[in-house]
């Protein structure tokens, strides 16, 4: 590796491709006329200034949610906003929307941030009455592993909720479940990696940091007629209600501007490199690649078990230390992984050791050069 390239296995903000990076520098000089950083005309003004509500914004913010129908699957019956608060502001806002006194959101607890929904869900509950039922977690085991969904959810659910990807603990659900009850899924750290049946979600949401962009955008889908047969919610703020975004055709507020257009420039770069289809070749080779190298090492352990780890975010331990503590040989990796151009790998400290997120954009050449140099880490002792 070139000592001035920097691989960076940040857990997000993420790395875009260059092209996109490109692309986006070039609308935030100037915007070309056709919203495409490539072609037509430069109108003389940048992205940054121009107004939302202008033809050349429209462009962009029609051909984003466009290509979120073509390129993710997302089916053409459903509503798709680009919004603002990340995923962490859906975690109030679907209990505010969705739960009513008598009926019991459900949840799946597999990492922090299922547990911040759940958290959420109970504040809520507070006033709006409704209960929140942890039905399976994997909370004991340090999350290792997705947790089996019980036979059947409670009578009144009216929702299942889960975290698709689990960035912090390197988790990661096979698919979607297949259950009666309507399933939200936040799909923040996986969307577009491979095809997962998100057109099985009755709503779904993901931050645009990790596989669609910058942070500051956050793609919410959902099912027009599952929203529209939700009896209305007594004391929700008009912006905290989907249906005031859907009925201003997302331009309720001043959109991120800027996060619409990268988050446009992505799903052509995904759609143009294979789909998702082909994101999930790609991402398998580099998460199989990692693994097979933890699972024969005698120095690294890998955090998730079998047939629960995340393609997205591969956690692991060195010398056996154990959760949430950072011994000197994991300082020393981390330390000298920086030095030699690898960033980002130290881990969370919920789960402590170390991360390495090599989300779409993410080339199979750092994850080579990475295990070369954990397998000379190891050699050296």
């Amino acid at each position: 590796m070139a000592a001035s390239q920097i691989f960076n296995f940040s857990a997000g903000p993420a790395i875009l491709p260059p092209e996109v990076f490109e692309r986006a520098a070039s609308s935030v000089l100037e915007l070309r006329s056709n919203a495409h950083a490539r072609d037509g005309e430069g109108i003389g003004l940048s992205l940054l200034e121009i107004s939302h509500r202008s033809k050349d914004f429209d462009a962009i913010h029609t051909g984003a949610i466009a290509l979120v129908h073509e390129v993710l699957g997302i089916p053409d019956s459903c509503e798709v906003l680009l919004l603002q608060g990340g995923a962490s502001l859906q975690f109030g806002m679907i209990p505010l929307n969705f739960a009513a006194a008598g009926r019991t959101a459900c949840y799946v607890d597999t990492g922090s941030w299922s547990a911040n929904a759940i958290k959420e869900s109970k504040v809520v509950a507070e006033t709006r009455g409704h209960e929140t039922a942890v039905v399976a977690s994997s909370k004991s085991s340090s999350y290792d592993h997705i947790p089996a969904l019980p036979a059947s959810l409670p009578e009144q659910a009216c929702y299942l909720h889960v975290t698709s990807n689990n960035t912090i603990f390197g988790t990661e659900w096979e698919s979607l479940p297949e259950v009666d009850t309507p399933v939200i899924v936040d799909a923040s750290s996986n969307i577009g990696s491979r095809p997962m049946g998100l057109e099985r979600a009755t709503f779904g949401y993901a931050g645009a940091q990790k596989n669609l962009g910058p942070s500051g955008v956050t793609l919410v889908w959902y099912q027009r007629e599952w929203v529209a047969a939700q009896p209305p919610q007594a004391g929700v703020p008009m912006i905290l209600r989907y249906k005031t975004h859907a009925d201003k055709g997302g331009l309720y507020n001043t959109p991120n501007t800027f996060g619409a257009l990268v988050l446009k420039l992505m799903l052509e770069w995904v759609r143009d490199n294979g789909g998702v289809a082909g994101m999930a070749t790609r991402n398998q080779a580099k998460a199989d690649a990692l693994y097979t190298l933890l699972d024969s090492s005698s120095l690294y352990t890998p955090l998730a078990k079998s047939g629960s780890r995340s393609r997205m975010n591969v956690v692991w331990r060195l010398g056996g230390a154990p959760s949430g503590q950072e011994d000197a040989l994991t300082k020393r990796f981390v330390k000298e992984a920086t030095a030699a151009g690898f960033s980002g790998l130290q881990g969370h400290r919920s789960a402590g050791g170390c991360r390495a997120s090599i989300y779409n954009a993410f080339p199979l050449a750092g994850v080579t050069a990475l295990c070369e140099f954990m397998q000379e880490f190891e050699r050296k002792g």
